[in-house]
């Protein structure tokens, strides 16, 4: 089987490739927009 010594999640490397870190990027902006969504209809609602 697939032994990984960086542990389960061997995409959060200290140092990560640019197609790591932009994947990284995408995630925390869908992440970002997720939450200020969420705030924006928690304020908006009654």
């Amino acid at each position: 089987m697939l032994r990984c010594e960086t542990g389960p999640m061997p995409v959060l490397e200290p140092n990560p490739q640019n197609g790591q870190k932009k994947l990284l990027i995408v995630l925390g902006a869908m992440l970002g927009i997720t939450v200020v969504i969420g705030v924006i209809a928690s304020l908006a609602s009654p």
